[in-house]
């Protein structure tokens, strides 16, 4: 457990309006008894089960957290071995889309059983020869219910700076529709439904970029613009942006692969108000949950290219004492 009160340094501040941060916050960091994942990923708080759903990718493994009996279970997909995401199905128990390789599928699965079969598929992508070593990524479910996923060019053999080659789609009312392409690393997904706003990561670009969305029409409206870019001078920093949620206030979490950090910002001022550190380089992702949807969930990974991260990289954690609350997380629409 780590207890911290602390403030933004020098080293950590990436514009120049953050020169004149002084915020501080308190929060605790627990780690909670669940395994140890290669890449996890996808945490997704169903509001319904007050369980934390998430994913091990390259394990082809589906977690879930009890809140309620404070354990994890976990089951492997059959015959699937990159698993990306996992999303809760609207009206249908026990139901799931996941995203397995450059497929969604539906698998059933009562959050027990050590293993879960796919059901069927809903859709396929990039099925052309160039995109075989393609896969999805961050995928999640915007306010009405439509699956937004994005690919990506497998990272365990390459740099993912040197692909283009990904794709952002929606899929709803049973058709499948490219929202942005030639991305390097699709990621993070948010939505403000208050401001209209979509804010959408693409890690090779190194920011956050705020999009004016069509909530009625599942529609991206135009290019938008940068919240925050975190390169340094036009170069690479030791991390890159991963996935993201956002609280009641509209403040966006985004994780760091690399820098044991969640940042947590300010859209409005494209500002870094508070720096959420971890035992372990490699955060992936975040999300809201909990009976009052106030504890920060948070994924890692110990995958390394040499060899494995030591302990406690890959663990999931809470954090509690933010004095922040998130929005429910939408459900599947299928």
């Amino acid at each position: 457990m780590i207890e911290r009160n602390t403030e933004i340094s020098e080293s950590e501040m990436k514009t120049k309006n953050l020169q004149k941060l002084k915020h501080k916050m308190p929060y605790k960091v627990e780690q909670l008894p669940t395994k140890l994942a290669y890449l996890g990923e996808g945490p997704h708080w169903d509001v319904e089960t007050q369980s934390l759903y998430f994913i091990d990718i390259y394990n082809g493994r589906v977690h879930r957290y009890s809140y309620d009996e404070n354990k994890e279970y976990t089951a492997k997909i059959e015959n699937e071995d990159v698993v990306s995401f996992i999303v809760p199905v609207d009206g249908a128990k026990n139901k799931f889309a996941v995203g397995i390789g450059r497929r969604v599928g539906i698998i059933d699965w009562d959050g027990k059983s050590p293993k879960a079969k796919v059901e069927r598929i809903a859709f396929e992508v990039e099925t052309e020869n160039e995109y075989k070593m393609n896969r999805f990524n961050d995928g999640k479910a915007d306010p009405r219910g439509r699956l937004f996923a994005g690919t990506m060019r497998m990272e365990r053999d390459v740099d993912i700076f040197d692909y283009r080659l990904g794709t952002l789609y929606n899929f709803g009312n049973n058709l499948v529709t490219k929202m942005r392409s030639s991305i390097g690393c699709s990621n993070g997904l948010t939505w403000n439904e208050k401001t209209g706003k979509m804010y959408y990561i693409d890690s090779v670009d190194l920011n956050v970029r705020e999009l004016n969305y069509d909530f009625d029409k599942g529609q991206i409206i135009g290019d938008g613009s940068v919240t925050i870019d975190f390169s340094e001078s036009g170069k690479r920093p030791n991390f890159v942006p991963d996935g993201m949620t956002i609280d009641c206030d509209g403040f966006l979490y985004v994780a760091t692969f690399g820098v044991s950090k969640v940042f947590k910002i300010d859209p409005k001022k494209g500002e870094i108000v508070l720096s959420i550190e971890f035992p372990c380089e490699q955060i992936t992702s975040c999300a809201f949950g909990g009976p009052n949807l106030d504890i920060l969930y948070v994924t890692s990974a110990y995958m390394g290219k040499d060899k494995d991260k030591p302990a406690p990289a890959g663990a999931t954690f809470q954090v509690t004492g933010l004095g922040a609350k998130g929005l429910p997380m939408a459900k599947v629409r299928l």
